[in-house]
């Protein structure tokens, strides 16, 4: 008998298949011009998009969570230069980094942010430790910095952040800003700036969604766009999970991601349908633009954006990769 109980713990994969997962992430929309993308930085981007993809997909092979996958694949993305989060963040008015982050776990609805840190190497860490360590959703400046301290994590010094091209952008953008409106530099700068994010589906079929930025470039007066904000450009819950990507004063005005959700869990509309929809409809009605990374508990995936390209990639459920940053 326990010979036969044995042979059939090792039988019993080839009789069951495994659950699904899935994984995808965002490195901003509002990519760089086809003109001005060099095919260097072009392999560079999507190099690094590729491996914030491996990494989390090796975990979600391996039965890690959700949770985990977009934890690993959002500080692949914080640690490139290539993006507007971590390490290639964007500069304030005033010549400095502010970074904010958020993950949520979408069967438990747990949720974590942090806004206005300067010296944490990996923001969407903090982020997860506010969740898992604190009685709290999101910490702002001073108190997340303290918080890091508390949670033993170790400080960067500013200067970590600085990359030339990102400083030679806020020179461009802040003599612009000496002749016009803020709002007009944004949209100058618009293409030159993003955001990242994953989404991931886990074995149980779980979903989680983390999204990380250095914000909006110039920012002033302690500014807070979407990306920290629980609903706005973060949200996970059991039937959807979403990272947004964009405007952020439009997408908090809209709660992109909860919308997306929303519109899927109430109204029963398939993930694409309703990520169309939000993305493509209300928010340019509304003035903003940008994209969403979007995954359901299926494996459906939706990656809609209205601006000129977005940083993007997925591993499917079915295990195939794919990296864009244009139109197919």
């Amino acid at each position: 008998m326990k010979v036969l109980i044995a042979l059939l713990a090792l039988a019993w994969p080839l009789f069951v298949c495994a659950a699904p997962v899935a994984l995808v992430v965002h490195g901003g929309a509002g990519a760089l011009p086809r003109a001005e993308l060099t095919p260097a930085k072009e392999r560079a981007i999507l190099k690094d998009l590729t491996l914030a993809l491996r990494t989390g997909h090796a975990l979600l092979l391996a039965d890690g969570s959700a949770l985990d996958a977009v934890t690993a694949a959002v500080r692949v993305l914080e640690d490139s230069p290539h993006f507007n989060a971590g390490r290639g963040a964007v500069y304030n008015f005033d010549g400095k980094h502010e970074l904010d982050a958020a993950i949520m776990e979408g069967h438990t609805l747990r949720a974590g942010a942090v806004s206005g840190v300067r010296t944490v190497k990996n923001p969407i860490n903090l982020a997860r430790a506010v969740m898992e360590h604190s009685p709290h959703v999101m910490l702002v400046g001073e108190g997340a910095e303290m918080f890091a301290k508390s949670q033993a994590f170790k400080p960067v010094d500013p200067s970590y952040f600085k990359t030339e091209t990102r400083w030679q952008q806020y020179l461009k953008a802040k003599a612009q800003a000496a002749a016009t409106s803020l709002r007009e530099v944004h949209q100058a700068v618009s293409n030159h700036t993003g955001t990242v994010g994953a989404v991931a589906l886990d074995r149980s079929g779980h979903l989680a969604a983390a999204t990380s930025t250095g914000g909006m470039l110039l920012k002033r007066f302690g500014r807070v766009g979407d990306a920290p904000i629980i609903g706005a450009g973060t949200y996970a819950n059991k039937v959807c999970a979403v990272s947004a990507t964009g405007w952020g004063e439009f997408y908090i005005r809209a709660t992109v991601a909860h919308d997306i959700c929303a519109r899927m869990e109430y109204q029963k509309v398939p993930l694409q349908a309703a990520a169309d929809e939000v993305v493509l409809k209300i928010v340019p009605a509304l003035g903003g633009d940008g994209g969403v990374i979007a995954l359901d508990q299926q494996g459906h995936i939706a990656m809609p954006y209205n601006t000129g390209g977005m940083y993007r990639g997925s591993i499917d459920s079915q295990g195939k990769l794919t990296v864009l940053i244009y139109q197919k």
